[in-house]
């Protein structure tokens, strides 16, 4: 419904003290939190009420009836034998194993983004891009490659989409941005001191900027108009950036599908034509 859960996991490490303090202790009992008045949960979590009200406000919740009913609907799933997180992959598990396990995690990390993500930023997000001048495009490492699927699909409808692995282009077209670009900066961390920076210097010079970024708070928001979550779901092989790039690439697909419904007559007509184009070079 909301993905409380997850936020207050994804989240707990990025909270002050006291939004950590009760978000550890509704991690411990969730299941007996609908059963909990605020006063009785302000006691036993040691906070008091207006920081329930406040932490209730930072997850996007009206208040604390929209916690409990959150939370009561996610225990019920997690109830029923469904797990939010896939196993881990261990050395001994033969290849069907893994495919199994790497084909959930990659599930439940759309599945788990869809409660995080907030509908009304990823329709700002369309409507900013709809109208850009400019498509500028910022990644690292498994990111980068996120970025350049996303300058691939704008590209395929006639939109102007800049992307460089390099890290000093990134930074030199982040310097000469101007008003009306938009600027999408992609980290799982959203501590990337490069992507930062790109995003920085754009939103200095007046470009709109986005984020896609895990759940939290990071250093990546501060420099961002528009912040797109992903919940963030790794295995113990997390160097490859898997679950976390299927989540970021599923974002990417439904800014490039929004933009598209929104300009069809005219997007249409380039999509044959990029097709044709392809299909000429096909023996």
């Amino acid at each position: 419904m909301y993905g409380c859960l997850i936020k207050i996991r994804q989240g707990l490490n990025t909270f002050s003290p006291k939004e950590m303090k009760l978000g550890e202790y509704i991690l411990q009992n969730s299941d007996g939190l609908t059963k909990l008045s605020i006063t009785q949960l302000a006691e036993r979590s040691g906070v008091s009420e207006a920081s329930i009200v406040r932490f209730c406000k930072r997850l996007g919740l009206k208040g604390y009836q929209e916690l409990k009913v959150s939370i009561s609907a996610e225990t019920a799933v997690s109830g029923s034998g469904r797990k939010s997180i896939h196993d881990n992959i261990g050395t001994e598990d033969c290849t069907s194993t893994i495919l199994q396990k790497i084909s959930k995690g990659n599930m439940d990390a759309i599945d788990s983004t869809l409660k995080v993500l907030d509908a009304l930023e990823l329709d700002k997000a369309v409507n900013a891009l709809q109208s850009a001048k400019r498509i500028l495009l910022f990644g690292s490492g498994a990111s980068s490659i996120v970025a350049m699927d996303a300058q691939y699909k704008f590209m395929r409808i006639n939109m102007e989409a800049i992307m460089y692995f390099d890290t000093h282009m990134q930074l030199t077209v982040a310097s000469n941005s101007r008003e009306g670009d938009v600027a999408i900066g992609i980290s799982n961390s959203g501590k990337t001191i490069d992507v930062v920076k790109c995003l920085e210097m754009a939103r200095g010079n007046g470009a709109k900027t986005i984020c896609i970024t895990q759940y939290g708070n990071s250093e990546i928001l501060h420099a961002s108009d528009i912040k797109l979550f992903t919940a963030c779901i790794e295995n113990n092989f997390r160097s490859g950036a898997m679950a976390s790039r299927i989540a970021q690439l599923n974002i990417i697909d439904s800014l490039f599908v929004g933009v598209a419904c929104k300009n069809y007559d005219r997007v249409i007509e380039y999509l044959n034509s990029t097709r044709e184009a392809v299909r000429s070079k096909k023996y």
